[in-house]
């Protein structure tokens, strides 16, 4: 039977068919749910941005997410989810228990790659300069309705859908972005790579009608690489920094040629899987999260690594080298910054219910103390820079988009006039 197998974001070439969701896989992806939360349910129960990526796993594995193919319960279900439905924010419980089944799903797939590009892909379409969500794209779980899976860069993600499905049938309190997302971020961490600030409650899209035009996601191999590379992230407001630490999630995966065609069909390191065998890797430990993708890019010494011309790029382009050079050298360094990338990325376009998000981990339960933070030279923690940021953004305020007027002054004034009237009342 065919092993299923995915690549991070690659778009095929325009010569290539783009892989064809036909069977069961088209099947799945024209039952997945279209709102996060239908409030008469019927059930009950993987860059890239162009990263390409590998799972393991078969679909006999996937059982129980095969269904009629005429039910009409089903059918049923998928003309109510149509309507427009209020997603709110995630529920903190369901989302942390989540992420458990999530680690557990990875240590018996080996589907690493595949969700991180689930993740990267549902949030990569996103466009600074349209204001109106979710217009805007981004991480809005749009990438779960079948028009979108369509698109020729998101080839083979339906199989990373049938894995996630049942958490999210499970969680019904979670929506589809926040779950894209988190099982990104996890994925990352699980295989030996940096925790990532994450923060959760977004908004899933309702309608098919919502997802983003294609073409927003990169290409593997356009014209002129560093320019391509460029023009794509830059429209959703990352720089060069933060472009090169993301190519450096190349580190997990497989490309496989009938899918993106990019790659040989199998090398020494991926001929015995694990998993379904087949694919050219980056790496040589495909499943590995370190900067060793830098480093074989810098060398290219084994020609079984791949090296795609946006992968290039990062050691040809100027800019680009300055930092491929110091990630090659200091992984601890390319941690930090992948990081911070990455979650800033998985923000990108969301819209959050509450506001500021929902944090993990106990960071969003912090008690303010005011001398910890305000007495001689101390930094802020990162954890009050979190709290501090998200109170910003509530009122209106972010990095990109300033408040209008001086928020705090604003408040002073009011205080200041209220004294005034309660002195001239007292008096």
């Amino acid at each position: 039977m065919t092993q299923y197998h995915s690549h991070l974001a690659l778009s095929p070439p325009k010569s290539q068919p783009m892989a064809s969701l036909s069977g069961g896989a088209a099947t799945t992806s024209r039952l997945l749910p279209s709102a996060s939360r239908v409030r008469l349910s019927v059930c009950s129960a993987s860059f890239s941005l162009y990263l390409a990526s590998s799972s393991s796993y078969s679909p006999s594995s996937l059982k129980c997410l095969r269904f009629p193919p005429l039910s009409p319960l089903i059918f049923k279900d998928q003309k109510r989810s149509s309507m427009s439905t209020v997603a709110a924010a995630s529920d903190a419980a369901q989302l942390k228990s989540a992420r458990e089944d999530i680690k557990e799903l990875l240590k018996s797939k080996f589907c690493h790659p595949i969700l991180v590009r689930l993740g990267w892909h549902d949030a990569g379409t996103y466009n600074k300069n349209i204001e109106e969500w979710p217009k805007r794209g981004g991480a809005n779980g749009s990438l779960r309705f079948e028009i979108e899976l369509k698109h020729a860069a998101n080839a083979g993600l339906v199989d990373a859908l049938k894995l996630i499905q049942p958490i999210k049938d499970k969680y019904a309190g979670v929506t589809y972005a926040d779950l894209f997302q988190m099982a990104s971020a996890t994925a990352i961490e699980e295989a030996a790579g940096p925790k990532i600030p994450m923060k959760y409650g977004r908004v899933d899209v309702s309608v098919p009608d919502e997802c983003p035009e294609e073409g927003r996601l990169p290409d593997a191999g356009p014209p002129k690489p560093g320019d391509h590379l460029r023009e794509v992230f830059y429209r959703m407001g990352l720089d060069d920094k933060e472009i090169v630490a993301l190519s450096g999630a190349h580190t997990l995966g497989r490309s496989r040629p009938e899918r993106s065609g990019w790659g040989k069909p199998e090398t020494k390191y991926t001929k015995n899987g694990p998993g379904a065998p087949g694919g050219q890797s980056w790496t040589a430990e495909w499943l590995k999260f370190d900067n060793s993708y830098f480093k074989d890019i810098k060398e290219r010494k084994d020609e079984d690594l791949l090296v795609l011309p946006t992968d290039a790029a990062l050691f040809e382009d100027p800019s680009f080298k300055v930092y491929a050079e110091k990630y090659a050298e200091d992984k601890e360094a390319f941690f930090k910054d992948y990081a911070e990338a990455h979650a800033k990325l998985s923000n990108l376009g969301a819209k959050f219910d509450p506001p500021e998000g929902i944090m993990l981990d106990g960071v969003a339960g912090e008690k303010f103390v005011a001398a910890k933070y305000s007495s001689g030279k101390r930094e802020l923690s990162e954890t009050m820079k979190q709290k501090i940021r998200a109170e910003y953004q509530a009122v209106g305020g972010s990095p990109d988009k300033p408040l209008q007027s001086n928020y705090f002054l604003n408040i002073i004034i009011v205080i200041a006039v209220l004294a005034l009237l309660t002195s001239l009342l007292g008096n």
